[in-house]
C-alpha cells in the first residue's frame, strides 16, 4: 500500500473533473436521438476513432495480462494475442469499407440484413443478449478484476470499495455522454494512459534495485524471458505460443476487439465514421499503435518485476493483505507501481483510472446499443420514440455495470479468463470472414457454430472429458491439440448444417449484394441469377478488390511486426538487428503504400 501526496490527489481529481465535464458537455446532444447516443450521427473522423480504439483496448487488465504472460512464458508468450494483428489488418483492408457501406446501427443488425426469416431474427435476438450481456459482462468483469487488484495493492482498498469508486464515475459519464462522450474522453484518456505507462517503465527500470536497462537484461531471472520468438527447440512452447496462434487462432476465434471480419466496438467505430475512407484509416491507425508500440512499456515493467518480485511468494510477503484467491503473477504490475515517487504515482494512477474508464465506457455503450436496437426495439417496442430509446440505453448502461461489478468480485485471474473466452469463440471466426463473400452461408451456419463451439468448450473445460482427451500428462492427445480440435469439430458441424439447410432466399441475397457489392467468385451464382431477373448489379470482376486487400494485409503485417521487433531490439541494445528490421519496416511501408492505391480507397 502506498500513501498519496497532495500532488497525486490533485492530478487524479483534475483528471476526474475533465472526464465528467466532457460527459456533461455532450450529454444534451447525445440524448437528442439514438443515432447520436450510439454512433454520434456517423460524423466521426478517422484519427479520433483510431485513438478511441487504441484507448479502449488500453484497459486496466491489459498490463496485468501482459505481465502475467511475460512472467509465465516470457516475452514470446505474447504471440497468443500478437497473432490477432492478422485479423486486424484483414479488417482494415477488406472489411472496413464493407461495414461502412452496410450503414447498419450495430453489427448485430447485420444478421437481418445478410440473412432472412425466423432464423435471422432469432440469431439477432440471441446474439444481442449473448454478446451484449453475457460476453460483455465477462469482459468488463476482467477489467474490473484488474482494478480491484490495483486498488488492493496500491491503495489498500477492499474489492467492494474499488468497484463502487471506480464504477460510479464511469457509469455516470457513460450514461450521460453516450458514444460521443466516450470518444472525446478516449482522446484525453489515451495520452494520460500512454504517458503513465512510459513514465512508469522508465522510472522502474532505473531504480537502484533494478540498475538500469543493461543490468535488467543481464539479470538471471530475466535473461531467459527476453526472446521475442519462442524457443524452437521447445516443441510445446513453439506449438502453443506461436504456431497455433499464427496458423489457426487468428482466423478461427471470435474475441472482443479482434473479431475476424470486424465486429463489436471496432465495428461500432467503423459505423460511426464519416465514410468508408475514414473507417479504413481508423482501423489501420489502431493496429499500428496497438501492436507495434504500446506493449513495450508493459513488457519492460513485467521484466523488471522479475528482479523485485521473482515469484508469487515474494509478492505475498510484500503484500500480506492480498486474499489468496486474488494472488497471481498479474499482481506483479500493480506491485511494481507502488515503487513510484510522488507526482509520477499520481499520474500513473490517473492513467490506470483512464484505462479503466475508457474500456468500461466503450463496453457499456456498445453493449447497451445491442440492448436498444437489437433487443428492445426489435423484440419489445418497435414503435419506441427516440427519447425512449435513449432512456433504455442509459438504463441498460447502469444494469450492465452492476452485473460486471458483481462478477468481478468472484474472479481470480485475467489470463484464465482470456483463455476461456478464446475457447468459447473457437471455430466461429471462419464464418465471420466468409459470410461477406460466400452466398451459401446462412443463419443456421452461425447458429450451429455458436452453440457447437460453446458446448464443446464447456465439455472440455468443465468435465473430465478435457483431461481424458487433452490432459497434459495422461491425455489421449497432447494438451495443445485442444484448441485446434474445437476449431475442427465446430467447423465440420457448421459446414454440415450449412448444406443440410436451405440457402437464404433469392431476394435476401440479391438485396445484400446490391448494397455491399462484395464481388468475387463466391457471389457469381447470385450475380448471374440477378442478371437473368433483369436486376442491375456491378460485374463481379469490377468489384473484386480482395486480392489487393490480402496483399496489403500481408505487407501491413510485415510493417507492423517489423516495427514491433525493431522497437524491442532497440530497447535490448541489439543495434545491428534493430537496423536490419527497421529497414524491412521501411521497405514494407513503401510497398504497402503502392498496393493500397489499388484498393481504390484513399483515406486522406
Amino acid at each position: 500500500m502506498v500513501s498519496l501526496s497532495t500532488l497525486d490527489y490533485a492530478l487524479i481529481i483534475i483528471f476526474f473533473a475533465i472526464t465528467l465535464s466532457i460527459g456533461i458537455y455532450v450529454s444534451k446532444k447525445a440524448g437528442k436521438n439514438s443515432s447520436e447516443f450510439f454512433l454520434s450521427g456517423r460524423t466521426m473522423p478517422w484519427w479520433l476513432l483510431g485513438v478511441s480504439m487504441v484507448a479502449t483496448t488500453f484497459s486496466t487488465d491489459t498490463p496485468n495480462l501482459v505481465t502475467d504472460i511475460v512472467r509465465t512464458n516470457g516475452v514470446s508468450g505474447n504471440w497468443v494475442w500478437w497473432a490477432f494483428l492478422i485479423t486486424g489488418l484483414l479488417t482494415v483492408f477488406v472489411y472496413a469499407k464493407l461495414w461502412r457501406k452496410s450503414n447498419v446501427n450495430t453489427d448485430i443488425e447485420f444478421y437481418e440484413f445478410r440473412y432472412g426469416g425466423k432464423p435471422a431474427r432469432f440469431l439477432r435476438k440471441f446474439r444481442a443478449v449473448y454478446l451484449g450481456v453475457i460476453f460483455n459482462v465477462i469482459t468488463m468483469s476482467a477489467v474490473t478484476l484488474a482494478a480491484i487488484k490495483i486498488g488492493g495493492i496500491m491503495l489498500g482498498l477492499e474489492p467492494w470499495q474499488t468497484v463502487i469508486s471506480a464504477g460510479l464515475i464511469t457509469v455516470v459519464f457513460s450514461a450521460l455522454g453516450g458514444f460521443k462522450g466516450v470518444v472525446y474522453t478516449d482522446f484525453v484518456l489515451f495520452f494520460v494512459a500512454m504517458g503513465g505507462a512510459i513514465g512508469a517503465a522508465y522510472f522502474l527500470v532505473n531504480m537502484p534495485e533494478v540498475g538500469g536497462i543493461e543490468a535488467l537484461l543481464s539479470n538471471e531471472n530475466v535473461a531467459s524471458k527476453l526472446s521475442i520468438l519462442p524457443d524452437f527447440n521447445n516443441r510445446n512452447a513453439l506449438i502453443t505460443l506461436f504456431i497455433i496462434p499464427l496458423a489457426v487462432q487468428w482466423w478461427s476465434s471470435w474475441y472482443p476487439g479482434a473479431e475476424p471480419g470486424g465486429g463489436g466496438y471496432i465495428a461500432q467505430r467503423m459505423l460511426a465514421a464519416k465514410d468508408e475512407n475514414h473507417a479504413i484509416g481508423a482501423t489501420f491507425f489502431f493496429n499500428i499503435m496497438h501492436y507495434a508500440l504500446r506493449p513495450w512499456p508493459w513488457i519492460i515493467v513485467a521484466l523488471a518485476s522479475l528482479v523485485i518480485f521473482p515469484d508469487l511468494a515474494s509478492i505475498q510477503e510484500a503484500f500480506p493483505n492480498v486474499a489468496d484467491d486474488k494472488l497471481g503473477n498479474d499482481l506483479a504490475y500493480s506491485a511494481m507501481l507502488t515503487k513510484l515517487p510522488s507526482g509520477l504515482l499520481g499520474l500513473v494512477l490517473a492513467s490506470l483510472v483512464a484505462a479503466y474508464m475508457s474500456t468500461i465506457s466503450t463496453q457499456l455503450n456498445w453493449g447497451s446499443s445491442y440492448m436498444v436496437y437489437d433487443f428492445y426495439k426489435q423484440q419489445i417496442n418497435p414503435d419506441a420514440s427516440e427519447k425512449r430509446l435513449v432512456f433504455v440505453g442509459r438504463l441498460s448502461t447502469v444494469v450492465l455495470m452492476v452485473l460486471s461489478a458483481l462478477l468481478a468480485l468472484l474472479l481470480q485471474n485475467a489470463l484464465q479468463l482470456f483463455e476461456v473466452l478464446l475457447m468459447f469463440g473457437a471455430g466461429t471466426g471462419l464464418i465471420f470472414i466468409l459470410r461477406w463473400f460466400w452466398w451459401r452461408i446462412n443463419a443456421w451456419s452461425e447458429i450451429t457454430a455458436m452453440f457447437a463451439s460453446g458446448i464443446i468448450s464447456i465439455l472440455l473445460k468443465l468435465t473430465p472429458l478435457g483431461d481424458y482427451f487433452f490432459g497434459a500428462e495422461s491425455g489421449v492427445f497432447p494438451d495443445y491439440y485442444q484448441y485446434p480440435a474445437v476449431v475442427l469439430i465446430t467447423t465440420i458441424i457448421w459446414l454440415i448444417a450449412t448444406y443440410a439447410t436451405q440457402p437464404e432466399s433469392k431476394d435476401v441475397l440479391q438485396n445484400f449484394y446490391k448494397k455491399i457489392q462484395p464481388g468475387g467468385p463466391g457471389w457469381s451464382k447470385v450475380v448471374a441469377e440477378a442478371k437473368e431477373d433483369g436486376i442491375v448489379v456491378k460485374d463481379t470482376d469490377e468489384a473484386w478488390s480482395v486480392p489487393s486487400g490480402i496483399l496489403a494485409m500481408l505487407l501491413g503485417c510485415a510493417l507492423i511486426y517489423s516495427c514491433m521487433f525493431a522497437t524491442g531490439y532497440w530497447i535490448y541494445g541489439d543495434y545491428n538487428l534493430a537496423l536490419i528490421i527497421t529497414g524491412v519496416a521501411i521497405i514494407s511501408g513503401v510497398l504497402l503504400i503502392r498496393t493500397w492505391k489499388k484498393i481504390k480507397v484513399n483515406i486522406l
